[in-house]
C-alpha cells in the first residue's frame, strides 16, 4: 500500500504486507495487475480517488474498475483547500465567483496534473458555478503550489495536508474546503458547499481485491481494517493531516465507489478531459 492513508493503516495493522508499487498511466497499471490476479486475498489494491476518475478518463482499459475490483473497506476521505494568490481580490468563495465571471478566461487554475484529484475538483467547481478558468497542469502538487505562491497562477485546489503549510503563514489565501463539512483542522474556513449547494470533492481511499475473492476473506479483511481505523492514535494522525476516517462495510464502500465513479465521469465528460 502506498499513499499517506495506506501507509498509516499499514503501520497500525502491523501485518507483513509486501508493497508492490506499480506507477504509471494514472494508476491503471497497478489496477490491471490486481484485476487479473488470483482472487485469494493475497493481492490487494490501495484504491484511490484517481480510480474513480480513470474509469471514464481512459477509453481503453483491460478491466472494468467497478466490475473487476471487489470493495473491501474504506480507509479515508481526503479533502482539498481552495486557495488563491494574495493578488486575487476575492476573500470569499462568492467574491471569487463574481471576480471569475467578470474576468472569463483570465484566471489560471493550477492542478497536480491532467485528471488528478486537484484537476477534477476544480473542474467540478467550474461546472457547478458556470465560470471559465484556464487549466494549467503540473507534475504534482509542490510545483503547482510553488507557482501559486509566485503568482504565476491564481487558484488551485490541493489536498489539505499540502495546503496548510502555506495557508497558516498567509503565503496563500484560503477561501474554502472542498469537503461537505468544515475541516476539524481549519474550523473557521467554510466549505465551498455552503455557497455552492451540493458541491463536494474529496479523494477516497480504501482497499479492494480481485473480483470473485471469497466473501469470507473480504469480510475478515474488512473486520481488521475497521478495527485499526477505530484506534484513537490512528484517528489522531489522520486528523492532523486533515483526513477523515472512512469506516464501514464492503457494501458501503462499493456504493461509494460507484457513486464517485458516476460523479467524476460526468465531470470528465463535461470538461472533455483527455489523458496525457
Amino acid at each position: 500500500m502506498s499513499g499517506a492513508p495506506g501507509a498509516l493503516l499499514h503501520e497500525r495493522l502491523g501485518q507483513p504486507f509486501v508493497i508492490d508499487n506499480r506507477p504509471g498511466a494514472g494508476g491503471t497499471i497497478g489496477t490491471e495487475a490486481v484485476a487479473h490476479a488470483a482472487p485469494d486475498g493475497y493481492t490487494l489494491l490501495l484504491v484511490a480517488g484517481a480510480h474513480t476518475v480513470n474509469a471514464t478518463l481512459y477509453d481503453k482499459l483491460s478491466f472494468n474498475f467497478i466490475r473487476d475490483i471487489a470493495p473491501i473497506a474504506g480507509i479515508s476521505r481526503d479533502g482539498a483547500v481552495m486557495t488563491v494568490h494574495p493578488s486575487v481580490p476575492a476573500k470569499t468563495v462568492p467574491e471569487f465567483i463574481a471576480y471569475a465571471k467578470a474576468n472569463p478566461g483570465k484566471i489560471n487554475m493550477a492542478s497536480a496534473g491532467v485528471g488528478s484529484p486537484s484537476h477534477v475538483t476544480g473542474e467540478l467547481f467550474k461546472m457547478m458555478t458556470g465560470i471559465n478558468m484556464v487549466h494549467v497542469p503540473y507534475r504534482g502538487s509542490p510545483p503547482a503550489l510553488t507557482d501559486l505562491i509566485a503568482g504565476q497562477v491564481q487558484v488551485t485546489f490541493q489536498s489539505t495536508g499540502a495546503s496548510i503549510p502555506h495557508v497558516r503563514p498567509g503565503t496563500v489565501r484560503a477561501l474554502g474546503v472542498t469537503t461537505a463539512a468544515r475541516s476539524e483542522i481549519l474550523p473557521d474556513l467554510p466549505s465551498v458547499g455552503e455557497v455552492v449547494p451540493g458541491y463536494e470533492a474529496s479523494a477516497v481511499w480504501g482497499l479492494g481485491a480481485p473480483r470473485n475473492t471469497p466473501a469470507e476473506i473480504i469480510d475478515e479483511l474488512n473486520k481488521h481494517i475497521n478495527r485499526a481505523l477505530a484506534d484513537p492514535k490512528l484517528k489522531g494522525r489522520f486528523t492532523e493531516m486533515g483526513i477523515t476516517v472512512l469506516a464501514g462495510s464492503p457494501a458501503d464502500f462499493g456504493k461509494l465507489l460507484a457513486d464517485e465513479t458516476e460523479k467524476w465521469g460526468k465531470v470528465v465528460k463535461f470538461a472533455n478531459i483527455k489523458p496525457e
